[in-house]
């Protein structure tokens, strides 16, 4: 919380008795060191002495509530809020500590005035979000946590509450569809989403099918049930969808580009390799494209354009295992033509990379065993500042 303790301005200190100014900087270095008593003490003599003083007032709320004196916190915010209206985080702690005795007008209140005087503190945005969850209003605490990380893409905290606060909307999204139209598609389309999430592939194949009976030349679900057949190692259904999909719908890339993989990985290259170029025209920034046409290309026993296209895959794929991948078929075309040399630097950069890979997951391991040794607290579950 101290990371916004106030500041006197130098002329504000200058115009105080020194007595009153060295009993503020005691105050304040106590409250930084965690000493919460003493820092208490400290602003509570300095505000007796210089009542018109509101950053001691701020900096005596911040303390009190540290101590969770929720009630004399928001006295002195206030206080410090009639002395210095634009007082920078006043608003914005004044409204926890609403939050915190469950007064959540207040609380909203407070944190919007803070929102408008200081519209990039991303604490504040974070906060009424939060609050907006309590009052069940997902989609306002959606809109405030969505501006929080804008500012502060990285803060876990934001990402969480964001994350809570989307998938409400979701579910009441989903479930205003459910009332309106039982028997909707969508609603068998969403379940099978659901299922396919949660890696229950014959579930979501049910659900697919349903969806389907209702709405057989919708775009998009031909594609989907070909997914699960092909998640599900039933190759020649999963085929028929994908090509279901592309007579609904000749333009969708991403449905002619799986079609053209599943038949290189069922060792059809031919029409394989003319489905991923035919889908690269559409998209050339389509990923993983190069190992695919290499596979096409050693199936149709075309050598020197499957190393070409494995190098290229090498260089540009971002996939790690499409990468580790094509060093290994690099290195068995290399072989294939004689190369012997580049066949074994090849082979052993795949090599290495699966080591790298072994030892990550050696690591990973070993840290899931470590944290499941340590002792669990129980945690605050309101989000932390920032």
């Amino acid at each position: 919380m101290f990371w916004l303790l106030a500041s006197a301005s130098a002329a504000h200190l200058a115009s105080q008795s020194a007595p009153v100014n060295e009993r503020f900087q005691q105050a304040t270095q106590a409250m930084r060191a965690g000493h919460l008593d003493e820092a208490a003490e400290g602003f509570q003599a300095v505000t007796a002495a210089q009542p018109s003083f509101a950053e001691a007032h701020f900096n005596l709320g911040l303390v009190l509530e540290e101590q969770g004196r929720n009630e004399q916190a928001i006295l002195s915010l206030e206080k410090a809020l009639a002395l210095k209206p634009g007082l920078h985080g006043a608003n914005l702690f004044l409204g926890v500590a609403e939050y915190r005795l469950n007064h959540l007008d207040k609380a909203v209140a407070a944190l919007q005035k803070e929102t408008a005087v200081n519209p990039k503190d991303a604490g504040a945005w974070m906060w009424l979000g939060a609050v907006r969850l309590a009052q069940e209003h997902p989609e306002e605490a959606a809109d405030a946590l969505d501006k929080a990380a804008k500012l502060a893409p990285d803060n876990v905290d934001i990402l969480y509450q964001r994350g809570r606060a989307h998938l409400l909307v979701s579910k009441d999204s989903y479930s205003r569809m459910f009332k309106a139209d039982p028997n909707s598609w969508h609603v068998y389309q969403v379940l099978a989403q659901a299922d396919a999430e949660a890696d229950r592939d014959e579930d979501a194949i049910a659900e697919y099918q349903a969806a389907i009976k209702l709405a057989p030349n919708q775009p998009g679900l031909h594609e989907e049930l070909g997914v699960e057949y092909q998640k599900t190692g039933k190759f020649e259904a999963a085929e028929a969808e994908l090509r279901r999909e592309l007579e609904l719908d000749p333009n969708n890339v991403p449905a002619r580009y799986k079609l053209g993989t599943l038949q290189i990985e069922q060792g059809n290259g031919v029409e394989g390799k003319d489905a991923v170029e035919a889908a690269l025209k559409q998209n050339p920034q389509l990923k993983n494209a190069s190992y695919y046409l290499g596979r096409a290309e050693m199936q149709m026993g075309n050598d020197a354009g499957a190393a070409e296209d494995f190098k290229r895959s090498v260089t540009a794929d971002s996939d790690t295992d499409i990468v580790q991948q094509s060093w290994y078929q690099l290195g068995i075309v290399y072989r294939r033509m004689h190369r012997i040399a580049e066949a074994q630097q090849a082979l052993a950069t795949f090599q290495k990379m699966k080591d790298e890979e072994t030892e990550r997951q050696r690591q990973s391991l070993e840290k899931k065993k470590k944290a499941q040794g340590l002792n669990e607290t129980p945690q605050d579950p309101s989000p932390k500042n920032p």
